[in-house]
């Protein structure tokens, strides 16, 4: 649905996406993991057409390119910075951008109604954009990207600073969109929403890919040794082990220990593995 071959782009001297690769599946929810500044928002800029790539070549839906309006028409986007108009309602907002697609009547009305059903936003239709939480702005960001009935949906950070109940929302939105056969790219650096949400990840930084597989296939390779610990006579003990239910077993059996615990590598592992544990600002 999408593909990236051999992208770069930079901005002055900064090489924001250098030499990237990627395929990305029709049907398939994809993750796009990396921390802050590894060049996530600017590859998904490249994909719907906002940037240029300096060099490489980027497909959308086989020969397609994002430059093309027509190409753009299949892609939904739901960017970081909230896309809305403060001053006009929920139901304005979406018949404006509706109808920049190109829908009118019947079509618009309908649209309308089913994104608002969809984003639990029905009963709040005439209320102003600018009066909503930040969950329900975040729930309208993504009805926006719906209006047109799109088959490819670009959602970048969608769950940024809104409330556990609307972020719980909004993955069982991109779930049920996934379940209609539409393919999402869902970029974020919240760990668990990867883990949770993605078919398969792609791990960014310094714009590059440094790895891309399935979880399992991430954790097993990149995750490290599960660790047993114990308490012991002698204090704490720990093992790191690519067996941890024969560890488990051995010191069960000697009998002098309590208060076992197993603690597995799992993305979070991965991520901290291939990025550095060091701060970002």
């Amino acid at each position: 649905m999408v593909k990236l071959t051999h992208v770069r782009k930079t901005f002055g001297s900064i090489v924001a996406v250098d030499d990237l690769s990627l395929e990305i599946r029709r049907g398939e929810v994809f993750g796009l993991l990396g921390p802050n500044g590894a060049g996530k928002t600017t590859t998904i800029s490249m994909a719907v057409g906002l940037l240029t790539p300096d060099s490489g070549i980027v497909r959308l839906d086989g020969e397609d390119s994002p430059s093309n309006p027509a190409s753009r028409r299949k892609i939904g986007m739901a960017p970081q910075a909230l896309a809305l108009y403060d001053d006009l309602t929920a139901e304005e907002n979406l018949s404006f951008f509706g109808r920049l697609y190109g829908l009118s009547g019947r079509m618009l009305k309908e649209r309308v109604a089913w994104c608002l059903q969809f984003v639990g936003l029905t009963e709040r239709r005439r209320g102003l954009a600018k009066t909503f939480s930040g969950g329900m702005k975040r729930r309208l960001n993504l009805a926006i990207a719906l209006v047109h009935d799109p088959m490819l949906l670009l959602l970048d950070e969608p769950t940024v600073g809104v409330d556990p109940q609307s972020r719980n929302a909004i993955f069982d939105s991109i779930l049920a969109l996934n379940a209609e056969g539409r393919t999402v790219v869902y970029t974020t650096h919240y760990i668990e929403e990867a883990q949770r949400l993605c078919d398969r990840v792609g791990i960014m930084d310094h714009g590059k890919l440094l790895a891309l597989d399935t979880v399992d296939g991430l954790i097993a390779a990149h995750g490290g040794k599960s660790v047993v610990t114990a308490d012991g006579p002698d204090g704490e003990l720990r093992v790191e082990t690519d067996d941890p239910l024969a560890e488990l077993a051995r010191l069960h059996g000697q009998g002098k220990v309590s208060h076992l615990r197993l603690d597995g590598p799992d993305l979070e592992v991965v991520f901290l593995n291939l990025t550095g544990r060091h701060l970002r600002d």
